[in-house]
């Protein structure tokens, strides 16, 4: 009697965490490496929609800290609101630390919308959703970029010249750029299940703002004073400023715990990412 070995096959679902960290982050790099194109033309896309139609264009990158330095200036002079001690020309403090406010506001709000923006292309066509949230934050650099011609003209008009620190800015800005990344690629996937997150971010950002001293100089008393002290936003915001008008760092320790805080959260919401992409593709 002959006997024969069958050859038993065990399908098992897909599980990137059993391939070890090492694979996961191999393929997010090839991802990336290989959608590096899309990212492009996903940006320009979406800055053309954007401003095509808009009388003004990329101005409104202008306009917004325009009027809002303008609103804090008016409730300072009334009595409404103080602004502080600023050792500078209250618009070029202000219009700075707008700058650098908007690059983690205004990326944040697109890249949570990237999802959800993208509409029935993420289910039709095959390729990493990644791009889709790292090309909507493009949108904040640009807006980064006009508002440095702003400042400049400050500078010129009130005869003051940036620190030659203003050269490490873009090291100090990577810390923003990956918080806002990270979060971003979370609440992208959140706000495509549950659509109200949108709404509540865009709030959620004004609010934030006005607990953060961005227009405004550092509490040294009160509830606000302890907030800011525990708020990471408010020195990823002033330590930048603080090298174009200074060319020191007078916080630096809370200005490395909030850049460890920011990469430990990049990682973090990006390994998220990349592991449940593919089925919330399925719900939006």
């Amino acid at each position: 009697m002959k006997h024969t070995t069958e050859k038993i096959t065990t399908y098992e679902p897909d599980n990137s965490l059993r391939k070890g960290y090492r694979f996961i982050f191999g393929e997010i790099f090839n991802e990336l490496k290989k959608n590096r194109w899309l990212i492009f033309q996903l940006f320009k896309r979406d800055f053309f929609t954007i401003y095509k139609q808009s009388f003004i264009g990329v101005l409104w990158a202008v306009v917004i800290p325009i009027v809002s330095v303008g609103t804090f200036i008016v409730l300072n002079q009334s009595g409404v609101f103080a602004i502080g001690d600023i050792d500078v020309p209250y618009p070029i403090y202000a219009v700075l630390g707008m700058a650098f406010w908007q690059l983690f506001s205004t990326g944040l709000i697109a890249s949570s919308n990237s999802l959800v923006s993208a509409g029935s292309m993420i289910t039709k066509i095959n390729f990493s959703k990644k791009s889709l949230v790292i090309a909507s934050t493009g949108q904040a650099i640009v807006s980064f970029l006009i508002q440095i011609f702003l400042i400049v003209i400050l500078f010129v008009y009130y005869g003051l010249k940036p620190n030659i620190a203003i050269l490490l800015i873009p090291i100090t800005m990577i810390p923003m750029m990956l918080l806002t990344l990270g979060l971003g690629f979370i609440l992208s996937i959140l706000n495509g299940i549950m659509r109200d997150i949108g709404k509540i971010i865009v709030v959620l950002m004004t609010f934030l703002m006005f607990l953060t001293p961005v227009l405004y100089a550092k509490p040294t008393t009160g509830i606000l004073a302890t907030v800011t002290k525990y708020n990471p936003l408010y020195y990823l915001v002033s330590v930048p400023r603080e090298l174009v008008l200074k060319g020191t760092i007078s916080e630096w320790k809370g200005f490395l715990i909030a850049s460890i805080a920011s990469f430990i959260i990049f990682i973090i919401c990006l390994i998220v990412f990349h592991l449940t992409e593919t089925r919330v593709a399925e719900r939006i």
